[in-house]
C-alpha cells in the first residue's frame, strides 16, 4: 500500500488498515488494529468512563507513544459523551507518523470529526476544544522521553504538565525495538512522577517476563507512598509476587496485577539484596528464553501416522 516519508499503510489480516514504520520495521497496533487494541487495552482495562464518571476536576492522562494517536484518539472518542475534563499530555520523539496518518484519515477510521483539532495539534503542539460537554486540553512533548523523565523527576511541582497522571497510555516500540523505553530507571523515574495521594494505572501490551518484573522492581522502591495497577496485555499464567500483589483474571482474559502495601518484615537496603539481583534476573531471563525455545520445538513439531 502507499508509502510516505518512512511510514507505510498497510492492511492486517482482519483488513484493517494501521501505519508501518519502515525504518524500525514495526507495525503499529499489528494484531487487531488500532480502535480495537485501544479500547481493549486502554478503555476498557483502565475503566476510564466508570472513573471518568466518578471523578471531580481535571483527569490527566499521559499518552507515552503518541505514534498515529490512535490511543489517544480512542480515548477521546469513548469518553466524549460524559461531562469531564481531560487533560492529554502526548510524549514521542516525531510527529511523522501522525502526520502521515492523517494525510490517510480516510483508510485509517479513526480520525472522524478531529482532523481539524488535528491540524492545531501538529502546528502548535496544543489543541484546546470541547466535545459536547467534553473538555480536553491536549499538549505534545516532542523529544527523547527517557531523557526528558531523567531530568524531570524531581521538578514535577514546578513544571507546566501541572498534575500528575491518573492514567498511562504506554506504548511504546517492542524492547527489541527500543530498548531505552523499557529499563528499570525509566519506570523508577516515572513513578516517582506520581502523586503519592493519587492513584494512577499504567497498561501496556507486552507479556514479558523480564518486563513484569522490572515493573514491580520500580513500583516496589516506592511502593510505600503509591497505589498503582499494573495491566499486562496477555494471558500467561497468573502470578504473584508475595511482597507486593495479588493477582487476578479479569473477564477480559486479561492478568491484571494489582500492587497493594508493601509488607516486608523490615525496609530492605541495597546492599543487603544487590548481591542476589543479577542471579535472580538471569534465572528470569533463562526462563524466557526457554519458554521461546519450546514453543519454537511445539511449532515445528508434527504427528504422523503411519497405517499398517
Amino acid at each position: 500500500m502507499q508509502t510516505e516519508s518512512g511510514y507505510q499503510l498497510v492492511r492486517l489480516n482482519n483488513g484493517i488498515c494501521s501505519v508501518r514504520s519502515l525504518a524500525d520495521a514495526e507495525t503499529f497496533h499489528p494484531v487487531v488494529g488500532p480502535v480495537a487494541e485501544a479500547e481493549a487495552l486502554y478503555v476498557n482495562q483502565l475503566r476510564l468512563r466508570e472513573r471518568l464518571q466518578n471523578h471531580t476536576g481535571e483527569f490527566v492522562i499521559w499518552d507515552v507513544g503518541l505514534g498515529a494517536a490512535a490511543n489517544a484518539l480512542t480515548v477521546l472518542r469513548a469518553t466524549r459523551n460524559l461531562t469531564c475534563r481531560i487533560r492529554l499530555v502526548s510524549f514521542d520523539h516525531t510527529l511523522e507518523p501522525l502526520k502521515f496518518a492523517l494525510k490517510h484519515a480516510a483508510d485509517l477510521g479513526y480520525f472522524g470529526g478531529y482532523e481539524n483539532h488535528l491540524e492545531q495539534f501538529l502546528r502548535e503542539h496544543r489543541a484546546v476544544f470541547h466535545d459536547g460537554n467534553q473538555s480536553v486540553e491536549w499538549e505534545f512533548h516532542l523529544g527523547d522521553f527517557p531523557a526528558w523523565l531523567s531530568n524531570s523527576k524531581f521538578k514535577i511541582k514546578n513544571s507546566k504538565l501541572g498534575c500528575a497522571p491518573r492514567a498511562i497510555l504506554f506504548d511504546a516500540f517492542s524492547p527489541a525495538k527500543n530498548p531505552a523505553m523499557w529499563t528499570l530507571p525509566l519506570f523508577t523515574n516515572l513513578f516517582q512522577m506520581l502523586d503519592p495521594q493519587r492513584s494512577c494505572a499504567l497498561p501496556t501490551y507486552s507479556r514479558s517476563t523480564i518486563l513484569r518484573v522490572t515493573l514491580l522492581l520500580a513500583i516496589g522502591l516506592i511502593l510505600a507512598a503509591l497505589a498503582i495497577f499494573l495491566i499486562s496485555a496477555a494471558t500467561p499464567p497468573a502470578v504473584t509476587v508475595e511482597w507486593s500483589t495479588a493477582s487476578e483474571l479479569n473477564t477480559a482474559g486479561f492478568n491484571i496485577f494489582r500492587v497493594t502495601e508493601r509488607k516486608a518484615d523490615h525496609e530492605y537496603a541495597l546492599e543487603e539484596v544487590k548481591d542476589e539481583l543479577p542471579g535472580v534476573v538471569s534465572e528470569m531471563l533463562f526462563r524466557e528464553k526457554l519458554e521461546e525455545w519450546v514453543k519454537g520445538l511445539r511449532a515445528k513439531a508434527h504427528i504422523q501416522i503411519n497405517k499398517s
